[in-house]
């Protein structure tokens, strides 16, 4: 018989832009005794739990829980739950995330209409609000912070434009929530996705949401026809408005996290746990204070950068405050330096997809692993790598032009 050696990981310093490292208080958590998913010790937890994240994502909406599985799985249970066969849904796209919102809808039988964006860049919110009184789309679905190129699209005036045309506005924030800005019920976004392995710091494996009475209102509708009962004039709903997926149904998941707590699935214990200690700290530091955090490391890592003589990729004017890209410089192996930065110094950093695979890194500074210790080490050991990479980097100047950013910030407190 085999016999399988015991697990140990490296220790890695996760500079991408998620995973990311997961803070040592979130770990503990995680490793605390199970409770029935029934007792009252546990739904207390469900509750308070409800009442955090409605904190976190700046709402009064009533449904605000965690769905069970990574980003995407809360994703596709907002989506399928809100899209009928039939409907118009549009989608603007900068990125590869907004690809996926299109491929899922259309897996739920839309008519997908997309906007496309240049990689590197974002929309004018006049050209998607435009499109929004063109189209009269059921729902809008856009991504808020694409790491993809590293790039954060504004969402003010958008909600706004959908209401007129009675559009449910859909908002992917993996990347962004409790690392910037994310004003749900201000900017009237009618359900809204975030992402545990990213800011918050906490493994993946949940995905917390939140959505509003206007979302609600058409979970009911369509939740009444699993029941069988029929319209004001007794015409049986069509059976097309069908929710077709038992685990994403929102409208049995909220049933779950009501006080009913009607039995949907198994709850996640531990990752509930860790979710809750997660964001337990994101508000014990306080929203702005850690959002400042956020913009500061990102650019003391971009003053470092720019010392070295590196060349940021995207329009600046809409960076996403905790994601970096890069230019890789001709003549440069970017992978080989990748490499060398997790094999001899156990940093890791990310490349991208599609159209810019291969030509830029990226680099995060996201939730725990967005530390002044981990971007200094980070710009030393990327400098080390580029030199032996024959890149004529100003040697010295990275970490003194963080170390600049970081003073001057002290300096101004």
């Amino acid at each position: 018989m085999k016999h399988y050696r015991d697990l140990a990981p490296s220790i890695r310093t996760i500079m991408t832009p998620g995973p990311v490292e997961v803070d040592p208080r979130v770990l503990r958590a995680m490793s605390l005794p199970i409770l029935g998913q029934f007792d009252p010790e546990f739904t207390d937890i469900m509750n308070e739990m409800m009442e955090m994240l409605r904190l976190l994502f700046q709402t009064n909406n009533q449904w605000a829980f965690p769905i069970d599985g990574s980003s995407r799985s809360g994703i596709e249970a907002v989506l399928t739950s809100l899209i009928e066969p039939g409907d118009r849904v549009l989608i603007p796209i900068y990125g590869r995330f907004g690809n996926l919102l299109a491929e899922i809808s259309e897996r739920c039988g839309a008519e997908v209409l997309t906007m496309e964006q240049e990689w590197g860049s974002v929309f004018e919110t006049d050209d998607i609000i435009a499109k929004i009184r063109e189209t009269s789309p059921k729902l809008v679905a856009i991504v808020h912070g694409e790491t993809s190129t590293g790039r954060m699209q504004p969402l003010a005036g958008i909600g706004a434009a959908c209401r007129e045309v009675e559009a449910l506005f859909v908002v992917d924030a993996v990347a962004t929530i409790g690392g910037t800005q994310v004003l749900t019920d201000e900017w009237m976004i009618d359900a809204v996705i975030g992402g545990t392995q990213k800011c918050l710091s906490v493994p993946s494996g949940m995905a917390p949401i939140t959505y509003n009475s206007r979302a609600e209102a058409k979970l009911k509708r369509r939740k009444r026809v699993e029941r069988g009962l029929r319209d004001a004039s007794n015409e049986a709903i069509p059976e097309g408005v069908i929710i077709r997926s038992n685990y994403f149904d929102l409208s049995q998941l909220q049933d779950y996290w009501s006080p009913l707590r009607l039995n949907h699935h198994t709850e996640a214990t531990s990752m509930l746990y860790a979710l809750r200690e997660g964001v337990r700290l994101v508000l014990q530091e306080g929203l702005d204070q850690r959002f400042a955090r956020h913009q500061l490391h990102g650019e003391a890592l971009v003053a470092g950068l720019e010392a070295m003589g590196l060349t940021l990729f995207g329009d600046p004017a809409c960076k996403l405050p905790m994601v970096t890209c890069i230019h890789i410089p001709d003549g440069v192996d970017g992978e080989a330096v990748r490499s060398m930065l997790l094999l001899d110094f156990g940093i890791e950093i990310a490349s991208s997809f599609g159209p810019l695979k291969g030509k830029i890194w990226r680099i995060g500074t996201m939730g725990f692993s967005g530390s002044k210790r981990n971007v200094l080490l980070t710009l030393g050991a990327l400098e080390a790598c580029m030199l032996r990479q024959g890149f004529k980097a100003a040697v010295g100047k990275a970490v003194q032009a963080a170390m600049d950013t970081y003073n001057r910030r002290n300096d101004n407190e």
